[in-house]
């Protein structure tokens, strides 16, 4: 599966660069995240109950940022495994693009694959689970970034 989308977000590079990578705005944006904690390596521990068509999990992973830009652009990178339900495991390009109005594009490039009965659902379904997630995950963050939760999030995908 790949993604391409981007997104404004009403704050400035340098604050959204920081709760970027605020493992506690990131467990708050993210829908069923247990835990977000960060290891000795510098690296991300995460469990998370997820929901995929009929099949329902706790994943418990591992995330890795690399190639960090301060304040433009890391990639992370990482995989779960949920128990009988499968695995997954990809990586997202991520950059932001400071605009002349204050706010901030975040665009992102995500390429992921699951195993196991997630994957036996059909692409169709991970895909829109995947998009689903995604738009959760952002307005999420962004209304935690912005303390309001009346901010309507509109994610922009990306063709090439």
């Amino acid at each position: 599966m790949e993604l391409i989308q981007q997104v404004d977000i009403p704050a400035a590079v340098p604050l959204v660069w920081l709760a970027l990578n605020d493992p506690e705005v990131l467990k708050q944006s993210l829908t069923g995240c247990e835990s977000f904690t960060e290891n000795a390596s510098g690296s991300y521990e995460i469990v998370l109950l997820a929901k995929v068509g009929p099949v329902k999990a706790r994943f418990a992973g591992e995330v890795t940022l690399s190639d960090i830009v301060e304040e433009q652009s890391y990639t992370l990178s990482g995989g779960g495994k949920g128990g009988v339900a499968g695995h997954a495991k990809g990586s997202a390009s991520v950059s932001l693009i400071a605009l002349e109005n204050g706010h901030t594009t975040m665009r992102y490039s995500v390429q992921a694959s699951v195993g196991g009965k997630i994957a036996q659902l059909g692409s169709r379904l991970v895909d829109g689970a995947a998009r689903k997630m995604a738009n959760e995950f952002f307005t999420k963050f962004i209304r935690v970034l912005c303390e309001d939760d009346s901010i309507e999030v509109t994610l922009e995908t990306i063709t090439g």
